[in-house]
């Protein structure tokens, strides 16, 4: 911050006013304060004389010297915090140690673990998504359109985990990441058919998804943090909602169509439409 300084000095002759000085440094709001010496005033005015080129007149008058600052009393001279702004208020201490952030306001511990319990929950996800993919991608499985749909959505939760590392850091917290679950997942081994078993899963997990994002907003609203509240709202909750009713359909559908054939012809017109929807979307 820079403030300008004015400097009132009476002379019984005319005397050019004196230029201002522009100086980042604050340490007095008159001479009538109980916390300013003259002394003070002129040991500051004079290095201010080496670094800013100010006349000597100003101080030789032997009149008293009045210096006006938008900043109040200081309880520190080493720092610019423990000042009174008036009428705003005392500004808070920064933090001196290497190992604390200097960004973190108002971000409660208990909003920073369940941000990094969200972390892994997304990670976790994407590692079952990508294990679907694997499995659809094989050459005795062959259905495409899922294999594609799967390495999408494991790169979607993916990205959204780095999104929320890269808000835990603004806000400055620490982004403490955890142990992935093994997918032990037999796609091939149920009654109702692969495809229709993956996206029943599928619509599971996004469904828990979307109760742990919840319970991640009713944290924040708890620790009175309206700035994580509006993140989480604007960024991932309506989009989930949406993820879920867009494979509650899949399953719909996969469910009458059946196994084998219908199955088949179902995945050739879902990688279509996908491919379509993502044309769309890149136009």
């Amino acid at each position: 911050a820079r403030y300008t300084w004015r400097r009132d000095v009476s002379t019984s002759h005319a005397v050019p006013p004196p230029p201002q000085i522009i100086m980042p440094a604050f340490t007095m709001l008159s001479v009538s304060s109980p916390c300013v010496s003259r002394s003070n005033i002129k040991a500051h005015f004079a290095s201010a004389k080496t670094s800013h080129g100010v006349t000597q007149r100003a101080t030789q008058s032997g009149k008293p010297l009045s210096v006006r600052c938008a900043a109040g009393q200081v309880k520190d001279e080493a720092a610019i915090t423990g000042m009174v702004f008036e009428p705003l208020g005392t500004l808070e201490r920064i933090p001196s140690s290497h190992d604390e952030s200097l960004a973190r306001q108002h971000y409660a511990p208990a909003c920073e673990a369940a941000l990094n319990d969200q972390i892994n929950i997304e990670y976790n996800v994407s590692y079952i998504y990508h294990a679907m993919f694997a499995y659809f991608n094989r050459d005795n499985v062959a259905l495409p359109g899922l294999a594609k749909y799967f390495k999408e959505a494991s790169a979607e939760e993916r990205e959204h985990a780095e999104m929320m590392m890269e808000y835990q850091n603004l806000r400055g917290g620490t982004v403490a990441l955890q142990s992935l679950i093994m997918p032990d997942i037999e796609l091939g081994n149920n009654p109702q058919g692969d495809a229709l078993y993956a996206m029943e899963l599928t619509l599971a997990l996004e469904r828990l998804n979307n109760e742990k994002l919840l319970a991640l907003h009713k944290v924040a609203e708890e620790m009175d943090d309206p700035q994580m509240t509006d993140y989480i709202e604007g960024t991932f909750l309506e989009d989930q909602v949406k993820a879920v009713r867009e494979v509650s359909e899949y399953v719909r559908q996969l469910r009458r169509v059946g196994k084998g054939h219908g199955t088949y012809h179902w995945d050739l017109e879902f990688g279509k439409a996908n491919a379509a929807a993502a044309a769309a979307a890149a136009a």
